[in-house]
């Protein structure tokens, strides 16, 4: 909108001085952009007059409570009209920001005296003209909308332009010294101003950013076979012994997969079987029986009281608790009788169970939103709300693209008002649109393509490709899942398992693996691309602690890996991500700079990521870095995280990577500001 109106007095359209393509705005301000508290976010827009006078552009930011701060953006390409500026918002909730364009009066009267008053031209005008100015300066003060601070240094000035006895270079001087300049820039003299906005911004807490993800199957923490008596199931409480060997691997989130009662009815048996054997446990995702559905524990796990014990163990470790929520039910859940209009009934009167035609679930019955929405809306919501005031945090949905989004869209509303701190990740494999309009209608957080990106040019593109939608939709990158092995990792034996850690807890600020990733499982059942004995359809115990002894497990690595993300908020951040050149195309190398002040720590913090991207080759390649992404100049030192070897590199170094010795280096940059 514009501050000036046309003659009907309607608002005049463009305005007098344009403002074009503000970013971060979401479908033209139909969604919030989002952030999280402290992160840096950068406001642009194209802004631009007629003519030669000077212009100026504002962002007026506006707090959830009310309170206005207003920041000159800069023109980061003189003549080419992108303005920009960068905040960082650090309170929770719905914040709003404005682009302000306007004529600026004070700063074209000074390129005026500028270039006039070296040349003899106009003098006596030139002051007079700028008396003016300063007059109209003054005159805001006497208003009201400029502060009383301001006056002894303007007054001043336009004494001296009055003066006629003193040479003009000596009456125009005071006028165009640094103190007024300051206090013009600071706070200018405006006209003809031009208003785009208000746009929202929503602000949520940092763990919808950044985090590192372990997810884990409670019911095998603990599992143990007997041959008389057959499986015993593991136990919330013996899952809790577990929550130390996470936390000492730097894990910040606690991934339950559903802890809810199984149905029997068409229980799936080992390896996704049609036929469960006796003490088959079935899917956990086929969720209810007579023991209860949604809102229940399953009894071989224990009890609410154990759960609330394991989510208070997580705490004093440091960890925050996921679960998994599925929005279906086991033809033996208590909604099938109580609510059978929840579910689609088909031509026959059955129900209609899940199918993915040829596939078919015939152990889970899908909802239906369109017959009692308003019903299921609340008892979903009444689900939620039970296991947040026991605690859960964050909330992996599974399968969102499978329901109505106008339903995400309103629940997700809600929740941001009603439980800000609560966080939500879509596990969402579907079409790219779909996924986007999930994050835009506010999930914090949603899987990625990442498991299927394996090349140097995939994963750069695909990293582009998320950095234009980090306002909206923020990715969490899994090299595997219970329900997805590619073949490269089926393939690639510890090799790629080592990779494609490094790569996906590097390149974006939330990562994830599956309990056994530590173990390298990845032997594939034939037709699938998932594992063999999945653990969906049975106990699996592991003995970490001997492949840790034995050195076969990565816990180590993962370990590293996550020290090495906490000591770095570089890799904390997404749209930071910089490319880099490399002779061998199957090497990826990228960076991740912050400056002193967005660290936080008083000094800047730069990562650089050198890379095989193939599992089963070696590299020998130079590099082609650009220094000003680095912040660094000509010769500069760097130190490889991995293994404390330090070297000192310059714009072309050259370096040698081995799939089974050395697959990447994580170095950060070593800052002169640092000595």
């Amino acid at each position: 909108m514009s501050e000036t109106t046309d003659r009907t007095g309607l608002d005049a359209g463009i305005g007098r001085i344009p403002i074009m393509g503000v970013q971060p705005v979401v479908d033209g301000g139909r969604f919030p952009a989002r952030c999280v508290e402290g992160e840096s976010v950068t406001v642009r827009a194209n802004a631009f007059r007629e003519g030669h006078d000077a212009m100026g552009v504002q962002l007026v930011l506006v707090s959830p409570g009310g309170v206005e701060t207003r920041r000159a953006m800069s023109c980061a390409n003189p003549g080419l009209d992108l303005w920009g500026t960068t905040i960082r918002p650090d309170e929770l909730g719905g914040w709003t920001f404005r682009v302000e364009a306007f004529s600026a009066p004070y700063a074209t009267w000074a390129h005026v005296a500028e270039v006039k008053v070296p040349a003899g031209i106009d003098l006596e005008l030139t002051c007079d003209e700028g008396a003016l100015v300063l007059e109209r300066v003054l005159a805001e003060v006497e208003a009201g909308t400029r502060p009383a601070s301001d006056a002894p240094v303007v007054s001043a000035a336009l004494e001296s332009l009055r003066s006629p006895g003193l040479p003009v270079a000596a009456r125009i001087a005071p006028a165009l010294a640094a103190d007024l300049r300051g206090i013009l820039a600071e706070r200018p003299l405006r006209e003809g101003v031009t208003v785009a906005g208000p746009f929202r911004l929503e602000v949520q807490r940092r763990r919808a950013l950044y985090g590192s993800w372990y997810e884990f199957f409670p019911r095998s923490e603990g599992a143990h076979f007997d041959p008389e008596h057959g499986w015993t199931s593991g136990t919330l409480r013996t899952a809790a012994r577990s929550l130390d060997r996470i936390a000492q691997m730097g894990f910040d989130v606690a991934y339950l997969t559903p802890i809810h009662p199984i149905g029997t009815a068409f229980r799936k048996g080992r390896n996704n079987s049609l036929e469960a054997q006796p003490g088959d446990p079935g899917s956990p995702y086929a969720i209810g029986s007579p023991d209860g559905g949604h809102d229940a524990i399953h009894p071989d796990l224990g009890t609410l009281e154990d759960f609330d014990a394991f989510v208070a163990r997580a705490k004093e470790l440091g960890l925050e608790v996921a679960m998994d929520i599925a929005l279906q039910c086991s033809p033996d859940h208590p909604w099938v009788t109580e609510h059978p209009e929840w579910f689609v009934v088909r031509a026959d009167g059955t129900i209609a169970y899940a199918e993915n035609p040829p596939k078919k679930y015939q152990d889970i019955y899908p909802l239906s939103f369109d017959t009692d929405y308003e019903g299921l809306y609340a008892a979903i919501r009444d689900v939620l709300e039970h296991w947040i005031a026991h605690g859960v945090t964050l909330f992996r949905v599974d399968n969102p693209h499978t329901k109505p989004v106008r339903f995400w869209e309103e629940l997700l509303a809600e929740f941001a008002v009603t439980h800000p701190e609560v966080i939500f990740l879509a596990e969402a494999f579907t079409r790219p649109t779909m996924m986007h309009t999930l994050g835009k209608v506010g999930y914090h957080q949603s899987y990625t393509y990442f498991t299927w990106r394996e090349s140097a040019v995939e994963l750069q593109e695909y990293l582009e490709e998320l950095v234009e939608a980090a306002p909206y939709m923020r990715p969490s990158f899994w090299p595997t899942t219970h329900d997805i092995l590619t073949p490269y990792m089926s393939s690639g034996g510890r090799r790629a398992f080592v990779l494609r850690a490094i790569l996906a807890a590097t390149l974006v600020p939330t990562w994830g693996i599956y309990s056994g990733y530590e173990l390298v499982e990845d032997v594939p059942r034939p037709g699938a691309e998932e594992q063999i004995d999945n653990e969906k359809y049975e106990y699996k115990p592991r003995d970490y602690a001997g492949a840790l002894a034995r050195g076969e497990s990565l816990e180590p690595l993962l370990g590293t890996l996550n020290r090495i993300r906490r000591e770095h908020p570089s890799l904390q951040t997404l749209t930071t991500i910089r490319f880099h050149e490399a002779g061998d195309p199957q090497v990826l190398v990228f960076s991740k700079h912050l400056d002193a002040a967005a660290t936080g720590t008083g000094r800047p913090d730069t990562v650089l990521v050198v890379s095989l991207t193939a599992h089963d080759r070696d590299a020998s390649t130079a590099l082609r870095l650009d220094l000003d992404a680095l912040g660094v100049g000509e010769s500069f030192e760097v130190e490889d995280l991995l293994t404390g070897e330090r070297f000192r590199w310059g714009r072309e170094p050259f370096v040698i990577l081995s799939a089974e010795d050395r697959p990447a280096h994580v170095l950060r940059i070593v800052h002169p500001e640092e000595s």
